[in-house]
């Protein structure tokens, strides 16, 4: 009787490889033939959360309540008022925070979910309009929508047929698609976004201005241009930001020197003591103004490929400065 030779860790690492491939592939191809099918019920879907006066209340049992939670943080976040209801303990109260004014979107990949199909004559009785968003465009939760999102998919990922994995994904994938159309149709901004995540570094980005983040008065480093560059390197280390400002009489901006500068000096073997600072200084440097925004500010620094950043008012007067550093503290980057 042949020996069976035991599968290797290499074949087994393969085969693993294989699968995850695999299950991409089954749930972009979800995902693509879901967009095929969209048309008049989204249209639909789209103009009653447009149309609402409340907010989309969201609900689903298992996994689509946890898509379901999902959906509705990111209507939240994008400018459309909603929050999850567990369909278990709407039937025990929490129905009660559902009003007049509010549309309802539930999640059943089966259309079929008991705990879902309990609230139905209830929500009917408060005349909200319901949005279903199912796997089975046939069932009793789609028949019952005022639109039925149709989220069905050929197969689930799951080798065996039974995992809720295509399925979640393509209701992932709806939710996201009805969001950002709403998103667009509000005007939203970036600036709305980041009033409802002002605790991340986007919120951060956003809001945050330069006038929050710079050094000013005698903590902005700076000489004249006739200042020797020992007294330059003195001043530098008294302010800590790895450069000085160099300015003229009126306290405009001549030029920068900074640590690169410092060390393409040592390599031409300068006398400190004796060169005045404007021979070494980059010349027109880069400036902000105090009400740039943190973001536009990183964005102008990575694309300058600058770590410092000096700060001028309307008539190009320094005000302040700031480095890599106080981005990073501040949690912008």
């Amino acid at each position: 009787m042949a020996s069976t030779k035991p599968e290797s860790q290499q074949d087994t690492a393969q085969r693993a490889l294989a699968l995850g491939r695999e299950v991409l592939e089954l749930e972009a191809d979800s995902v693509r033939d879901m967009g095929t099918r969209l048309g008049d019920a989204f249209i639909a879907a789209w103009r009653i959360c447009l149309n609402c006066q409340g907010r989309v209340i969201v609900t689903g049992m298992g996994k689509s309540g946890h898509i379901a939670g999902k959906v509705a943080a990111t209507l939240a976040s994008t400018g459309t008022p909603s929050f999850f209801v567990h369909p278990g303990e709407a039937s025990h109260g929490d129905l009660g925070m559902i009003t007049g004014q509010d549309v309802v979107l539930a999640l059943s990949n089966s259309g079929e979910t008991t705990e879902v199909l309990t609230i139905l004559p209830l929500i009917k009785r408060l005349g909200v309009p319901l949005i279903s968003m199912t796997g089975r465009p046939a069932s009793t939760l789609a028949r019952a929508a005022d639109a039925n999102l149709d989220v069905s998919v050929a197969r689930e990922a799951c080798p065996l047929n039974l995992a809720p994995t295509s399925s979640t994904t393509a209701a992932l994938a709806m939710g996201d698609a009805l969001a950002v159309a709403l998103l667009e149709n509000r005007g939203f901004t970036q600036e709305d976004f980041a009033r409802s995540h002002p605790g991340g570094s986007l919120g951060r980005r956003l809001l945050l201005r330069l006038e929050d983040l710079m050094h000013a008065g005698d903590q902005v480093p700076r000489v004249h241009a006739d200042t020797p560059m020992s007294e330059a390197l003195l001043e530098m280390t008294r302010k800590g930001l790895g450069m000085t400002a160099v300015v003229d009489e009126q306290e405009q901006v001549l030029g920068i020197f900074t640590d690169g500068d410092l060390r393409r000096t040592l390599d031409r073997l300068v006398d400190v003591h004796s060169t005045p600072v404007r021979e070494l200084m980059t010349p027109n440097p880069k400036t902000a103004k105090a009400d740039m925004l943190a973001g536009e500010a990183l964005h102008l620094m990575e694309t300058q490929r600058i770590n410092q950043l000096l700060i001028t008012d309307s008539d190009g007067r320094l005000i302040g400065a700031l480095n890599m550093h106080d981005m990073l503290r501040a949690g912008v980057v």
